[in-house]
C-alpha cells in the first residue's frame, strides 16, 4: 500500500530532478545550431568539454557562408582575412588565444595549442602564423569570391567629402558603367541575392563571431570564441574575441560567459569576466548579463541615439546548468520589422534557438 513516507520520498525525487544541476549542455550564439549539435555529440561520448566546444565552432570556421567566422569571413580594409580566437579550459584553469592570424582556417585549434604547448597565453600576427605552421597547419587563402565581392562593393562605396573614390568611375576611370553593371561584369555568376547581400555588408559591416560554452555531467566547463572580426577593419585591429576576460571567461567554480557583437564596447567593461563575477556574487545568469549591458549603456550616458549604432550579445552558463542569453537591443530591424535577438541551446536533444533577454527595445 502506498504510504505517506513513499509519497514524500517520491516527491523529493521529483523535486531533485526539477532542480538545475551539472549536466551535458551547450550554449552558443545564434549562428551555433550546428555547432551545439556537434559539441553535444562529443559530450555524450565523454570527450573533454574544450574538445567539444572547439569541434563545434570548427563547423563555422570552415563554412564559407558564415561571413563573420573563419573561411569566408569578411576581410580587413586591404582585403585580407584576419582571424582571432580564444579558448579556456575550466578543469585546468588555463587559457590560450591568437589574434590577427592570417591564412589559417582554424584559429580555435591554434589557440588551444598556445594554451597546451607554450607558457604564453596570446600569440598575434606573424608570430601566431609561424607557430601554427610549425604545428603543421597549412596556409590557405581564406577570402572567398563572395567575400571579395562584398569587399569590392565596400571599396567602391567609400567617398571623400567631394564624392571622389579612386576605386570607382571618375575623371580618369576606365569605364563609365554603372556600379551594378560593373558588378555583374566582374561577377557574372553572382545572383541578384548575392549582389544585394554584398551591398548590405558594405553599408552595414557585421560584427558576427561565434561563442560556445560547454558543461558536462561532471560539472566541468570550457569555452571558445572565434571570429573574423569587424568587416573592413584597420589591419591589425583586435576585438574582444581573443581577449581573456572580454570575449570569453571560464571559472570552473562559478560558470562561463562569452560575447558577440561590437568588441570595443565589450573590452571597455571586461564583459565576460564581469558576468562571471556577477554570478559569483549571487546573480542569476540573466541578471548578470543585463547588469553588464547596463555598464555599456552607462558609458554613453544612456543616450539611445548613440547606442543604436551598435549591438552586443552575451551568453552565460552557470556551473549548475542555468543559462541565459542577453543583448543590448531586442533585435534588428529588417524591412520595417524587428527580428528578435536569439541564442542557441542544446541540453541533450535537438539544438534550438531561444530569445535573448534585452536591455533596450527597438521599434519597428
Amino acid at each position: 500500500m502506498f504510504n505517506r513516507r513513499q509519497w514524500m520520498l517520491g516527491s523529493a525525487a521529483l523535486a531533485a530532478q526539477a532542480q538545475p544541476g551539472p549536466r551535458n549542455i551547450v550554449v552558443s550564439s545564434s549562428n551555433g545550431l550546428r555547432c551545439c549539435t556537434r559539441a553535444m555529440e562529443f559530450l555524450k561520448k565523454g570527450e573533454d568539454t574544450l574538445t567539444a566546444a572547439i569541434a563545434g565552432v570548427n563547423i563555422n570556421e570552415e563554412d564559407p557562408e558564415d561571413s563573420s567566422v573563419g573561411y569566408g569571413g569578411l576581410p580587413n580594409e586591404e582585403g585580407v582575412v584576419e582571424l582571432d580566437a580564444s579558448v579556456m579550459h575550466g578543469p585546468t584553469r588555463r587559457a590560450g588565444s591568437v589574434a590577427s592570424l592570417r591564412n589559417i582556417k582554424y584559429p580555435s585549434k591554434v589557440a588551444r595549442l598556445v594554451m597546451e604547448e607554450t607558457d604564453h597565453i596570446m600569440l598575434v600576427g606573424e608570430g601566431a602564423l609561424k607557430f601554427a605552421k610549425a604545428y603543421g597547419f597549412p596556409e590557405e587563402n581564406l577570402l572567398t569570391e563572395k567575400s571579395r565581392l562584398a569587399w569590392l562593393v565596400w571599396k567602391r562605396s567609400n567617398r571623400d567629402s567631394g564624392g571622389h573614390n579612386n576605386w570607382t568611375d571618375g575623371l580618369d576611370g576606365p569605364s563609365k558603367a554603372k556600379p551594378a553593371a560593373w558588378l555583374r561584369d566582374q561577377f557574372p555568376h553572382a545572383s541578384e541575392e548575392t549582389l544585394a547581400w554584398a551591398w548590405d555588408m558594405a553599408r552595414n559591416p557585421p560584427t558576427g563571431t561565434i561563442n560556445c560554452l560547454t558543461l558536462n555531467a561532471k560539472g566541468e566547463m570550457s569555452g571558445t570564441t572565434t571570429t573574423s572580426g569587424l568587416a573592413w577593419k584597420i589591419p591589425g585591429r583586435v576585438g574582444d574575441s581573443p581577449i581573456v576576460g572580454a570575449g570569453l571567461y571560464v571559472d570552473q567554480d562559478v560558470g562561463a560567459a562569452g560575447s558577440t557583437g561590437r568588441g570595443e564596447e565589450n573590452i571597455r567593461v571586461a564583459g565576460a569576466h564581469t558576468i562571471v563575477e556577477n554570478m559569483r556574487h549571487g546573480m542569476a545568469p540573466k541578471e548578470a548579463a543585463l547588469d553588464c549591458l547596463k555598464r555599456i549603456a552607462r558609458n554613453y550616458g544612456g543616450d539611445q541615439e548613440r547606442l543604436a549604432k551598435f549591438d552586443i550579445h552575451f551568453y552565460a552558463l552557470r556551473k549548475d546548468g542555468v543559462y541565459a542569453g542577453a543583448s543590448l537591443w531586442s533585435g534588428r530591424v529588417r524591412q520595417g520589422q524587428v527580428t528578435r535577438a536569439k541564442f542557441t541551446v542544446n541540453d541533450g536533444g535537438k539544438s534550438r534557438l531561444e530569445d535573448c533577454e534585452f536591455l533596450l527595445e527597438r521599434k519597428s
